[in-house]
């Protein structure tokens, strides 16, 4: 897997574990894996009424909302919300949260990595022309959210990628050049294997 491309369109389609909702996998290791012995897995879905999260043992997980309004989250009994906008939040997955949507359903991104194996940073990025990413991870993934942006890679092939397209980047230890208009949001993450 040294570059592969992910588009929210064409993903598999999955029921959530505790079956409340359905969400696009964009990415999943190793090939095949189901909810129970993934490395890592990437994901987006709709979240249309409330209720608990799904618990996944031994996962640490990031969740950004894409679109809608926001969650009204308790996290291990503690209030927070998440708005579009908002830093990720981290959690682990034995953790006990619950959400309400504050106005209507919402879109989220998750980065899921199993403890044992992975450990991962996810981040918001909001281009504003041409911006340099250095890049240390195992792999690297490159998430538009919106608008239009092209990835120089270290041999300068570039990758275009449009809204709900991605880029995974295996041992890519380089700069790349992100290329993009204000409105363009990304999402980086950079996942990095256990030693």
């Amino acid at each position: 897997m040294p570059i592969q491309r992910l588009d929210r369109h064409q993903a598999r389609q999955m029921p959530w574990k505790n079956g409340g909702g359905i969400t696009c996998e964009l990415a999943i290791a190793p090939a095949g894996a189901g909810l129970e012995d993934f490395a890592w897995r990437i994901s987006c879905a709709q979240i249309a009424s409330g209720g608990p999260f799904s618990r996944f043992a031994g996962v640490d997980r990031s969740l950004a909302l894409l679109e809608g309004a926001g969650l009204d989250l308790r996290l291990n009994g503690q209030p927070r919300q998440l708005r579009p906008g908002d830093p990720p939040l981290i959690f682990a997955g034995e953790d006990e949260v619950s959400a309400e949507l504050l106005d209507g359903p919402v879109g989220d991104f998750n980065l899921m990595t199993r403890r044992s194996a992975w450990r991962h940073q996810l981040q918001r990025l909001q281009l504003d022309g041409a911006q340099t990413l250095h890049n240390d991870a195992d792999i690297l993934l490159i998430y538009c959210q919106r608008g239009r942006v092209t990835v120089q890679l270290a041999d300068a092939s570039v990758q275009t990628l449009g809204e709900g397209q991605g880029l995974l980047l295996e041992n890519e230890s380089t700069h790349l050049t992100l290329s993009g208009a204000a409105e363009n949001q990304l999402y980086i993450g950079h996942l990095y294997r256990q030693p």
